[in-house]
């Protein structure tokens, strides 16, 4: 599938994702806000209800202690008053005689029922009078009794639909607080609503509820949609995995196509120059000349070593697949190995003109590793170091060991190549990546040398890094465990 196809679906599917996620928090919200618009005009409709109850519950009081002495005062002023007398009605005036006419017994009935009005409008009148005359001075817990308060809001509470625990308190004219029932946090100003009490007497207080589980009431209503928000999330990360993935494979697919595309022609050259030696050793005039015979053996010795270089490199793939199974650990002096490699390798060096400096300081270097591997290690990094060496100045390589504790042994390998650029740097560890060197393009390999390399130290129980600045140089630092600290 070719890349352009893969971007468009992903940017299909990642935008299907978003609009739908976008679709699913903008429901949600829509969802929380009306639960709590629903919340709040439940409660204020039950906070109303509560207000109406308690000044019923008050005039309904001076009612039926006032009642009685009010009626009585009342009928005794009226019986003090002759010229209208409206205590006593005789039943001749409810019912007049038969023989009076219709429309006097009409003005009969309706100066009696205007009397009984007077009479009500009186007696209510002195009820109010006194309602707003001894309202203030009766004490607050009477007129608002924290058990009457909290058994008519859990009522009303109900009816609106809002079952949730809550916590009041009633406060003053000025702000100060009376009492409070158990739960409730003055200086606690969410999830809090307030309403007058008495507001129509001269002494009027304010009746504030806290609801302290409010949020988690109204999440749980909506609850069921957050089961698919989190499907979805799943759903995208898993199809963004996916998409990571393809492209990984993808491009795994074209290194490997590289990789075999350059095997092809690392091989095929000494193959086809030891093809050539034998074909020309054929020929009976250069076997009749003794240097003829000197030049080709030395090239078939040459490219053999070459091809058999190459194939090694090849075999280092299986490594890979093998994790440590097929190492041998041996206990080893590191300085040994490094010195025994370097004395082989300063040969290539000095072949260019260049240097290659030791400095093994090491004083303990006794680590446990594969003998041969450890070997192969050290080679493949000074061969790195003159493979991408700067043709304009003379190659000069140190190699130097050191204890940076009691524990472990660093071993440095510095060059003044061309160096690595820094979007190559964290990459040049991968299998099969090689690093791009502009218009150099004599420069061998299969990608596996630095990926070889990281495998082995780490199997080894290390850790390598790399220092470069592109066009001065590089170094790579191996840290290894010291045998005396490591488990055996």
């Amino acid at each position: 599938m070719k890349k352009s196809v893969i971007w468009l679906l992903t940017i299909i599917m990642a935008l299907t994702f978003g609009v739908l996620l976008y679709f699913q928090i903008m429901y949600l919200e829509n969802m929380v806000k009306m639960r709590d618009e629903q919340f709040s005009e439940g409660v204020m409709r039950s906070l109303y209800s509560t207000s109406e109850f308690l000044e019923r519950e008050e005039t309904l009081h001076f009612l039926e202690q006032d009642i009685n002495i009010i009626e009585s005062s009342f009928y005794h002023d009226y019986a003090n008053t002759p010229p209208v007398e409206t205590s006593r009605i005789e039943p001749s005036q409810i019912f007049p005689p038969a023989n009076q006419n219709v429309a006097e017994r009409y003005r009969n009935m309706q100066e009696v029922i205007r009397s009984q009005y007077l009479y009500q409008k009186g007696l209510l009148n002195e009820v109010i009078l006194s309602i707003l005359r001894d309202a203030g001075s009766r004490p607050v817990m009477e007129r608002a009794d924290s058990t009457l308060i909290r058994n008519c809001l859990r009522t009303e509470l109900a009816n609106n639909g809002v079952n949730v625990p809550f916590a009041f308190a009633i406060y003053g004219v000025r702000g100060n607080l009376i009492y409070s029932t158990e739960g409730y946090k003055d200086k606690a100003k969410h999830n809090m609503y307030s309403i007058p009490l008495f507001s129509n007497s001269d002494t009027y207080y304010n009746l504030k509820v806290q609801f302290p589980t409010k949020h988690s009431y109204i999440f749980s209503s909506v609850r069921f949609i957050i089961p698919t928000l989190i499907l979805t999330l799943i759903l995208l990360i898993i199809f963004l995995y996916t998409i990571i993935l393809a492209f990984r494979q993808k491009k795994l697919t074209e290194m490997k196509t590289d990789f075999i595309n350059n095997m092809t022609h690392e091989l095929k050259t000494p193959i086809s120059t030891i093809s050539l030696a034998g074909q020309m050793l054929s020929d009976p005039s250069i076997r009749k000349s003794p240097t003829s015979l000197q030049h080709l053996s030395e090239v078939i010795t040459e490219e053999s070593k070459r091809l058999r270089f190459q194939v090694e490199k090849v075999l280092q793939m299986s490594v890979f697949d093998n994790t440590g199974s097929a190492l041998k650990f041996t206990e080893v002096d590191a300085n040994n190995i490094i010195a025994n490699v370097v004395n082989t390798f300063k040969i290539k060096v000095e072949k260019y003109g260049g240097s290659l400096t030791t400095m093994l300081e090491a004083d303990n270097a006794e680590i446990r590793v594969d003998e041969m591997q450890f070997t192969n290690v050290i080679f493949n990094l000074l061969d790195n170091a003159v493979k991408y060496m700067d043709e304009e100045r003379e190659p000069q390589l140190e190699i130097s060991t050191k204890d940076i504790s009691e524990t472990q042994l660093e071993i440095r390998i510095k060059d003044n190549g061309i160096g690595i650029k820094k979007d190559d740097l964290k990459r040049i560890f991968d299998k099969f990546f090689r690093v791009s060197t502009g218009n150099l393009h004599d420069v061998k390999g299969f990608g596996l040398g630095l990926a070889y390399v990281k495998k082995m130290i780490t199997l080894f129980g290390g850790t390598i890094s790399a220092e470069s600045e592109f066009g001065k140089g590089s170094t790579f630092v191996i840290t290894l465990p010291l045998i005396s600290n490591k488990e055996t």
